[in-house]
């Protein structure tokens, strides 16, 4: 078996690779194929997937029987200011590759965002419910998905959110960081949804592409809470002395407007593979006390 894995210097990328570094029978409920197959991750200095001739003469080059894309452009504010990246990492790269694993039989898994909702309701948005994204971010997000749709029938489009991990930048390592050197913090709490952990995520995707289970899949921590919420927590489990300040959206004055509710439920996973992910709070807990010690 050969996977590729593109992104794979982000956190999602290092999460999978990190996974796949342990042997067979420490992966749990992961196949131990998966243990043994050969394995790329791959990044923006081996391959622009913004190029379709690039995309083509790689996947042709390496047969991989799956590709997970876990490369995007995710500067929700940055993508408002540059609409023409945006499009191309978020909406022609996973078309490219689309392309090119129908051309050459490969699966492909792609990560995606709960950002393609409109943020409107208290109910958690299921698999079936129609996307209306707010952003930029959220729109090249979603036509990737419908490029994907058109262009590969054996795909999986995982959408998460919230993601955190041990690597690369993200809300938790932030949050740590600021509230150490800061003492007070100012954080929204009136937009809600699912902290996700990068390893549980990066589980259920490698039970994920062991299928043909295919289709559209949220794949979140369980349960909901509001930045603010998330923030309280983090500062508690880590033990930093810091104060932490609910305040609206409208005072952060973003670039770009975020869902207000954008929380997932996960049930394509229920009907499939299964739903293990944590609940967010016991994950959250479970990574600070790994990254503390």
């Amino acid at each position: 078996m050969k996977l590729l894995i593109t992104g794979g210097k982000g956190q999602l990328g290092l999460q999978i690779k990190s996974i796949l570094k342990k042997k067979a029978y420490d992966l749990g409920p992961i196949d131990s194929r998966l243990a043994e197959c050969e394995r790329r991750f791959i990044d923006l200095d081996d391959l622009d997937i913004t190029d379709l001739n690039q995309v083509n003469d790689y996947i042709g080059g390496f047969q991989p029987d799956v590709v997970i894309n876990c490369a995007a452009y995710t500067n929700v504010d940055g993508c408002e200011s540059d609409k023409d990246t945006a499009f191309k990492v978020n909406s022609i790269g996973p078309r490219n590759l689309a392309i090119a694993c129908e051309k050459y039989g490969a699966k492909l898994l792609h990560v995606s965002t709960d950002y393609v909702f409109n943020g409107e309701g208290n109910v958690p948005f299921c698999e079936y419910d129609a996307p209306q994204p707010v952003s930029v971010y959220g729109k090249t997000k979603h036509l990737g998905e419908l490029y994907i749709r058109e262009n590969c029938k054996r795909n999986f489009i995982v959408r998460t959110a919230w993601l955190y991990g041990e690597w690369g930048k993200n809300f938790v390592l932030t949050i740590m960081k600021a509230a150490k050197e800061k003492g007070h913090l100012d954080v929204v709490d009136d937009q809600r949804g699912n902290p996700t952990y990068a390893e549980d995520l990066a589980h259920h995707i490698l039970k994920i592409i062991l299928t043909d289970e295919y289709g559209i899949y949220h794949c979140t921590g369980t349960g909901e809470c509001s930045w603010y919420d998330f923030a309280s927590k983090i500062v508690e489990y880590s033990g930093i002395e810091c104060t932490v300040t609910p305040v609206t959206s409208e005072k952060i004055n973003r670039a770009a407007k975020r869902p207000s509710y954008s929380s997932l439920d996960n049930m394509m996973l229920r009907a499939t593979i299964g739903d293990e992910m944590r609940q967010w709070d016991v994950a959250l807990k479970s990574f600070i006390e790994k990254v503390n010690n």
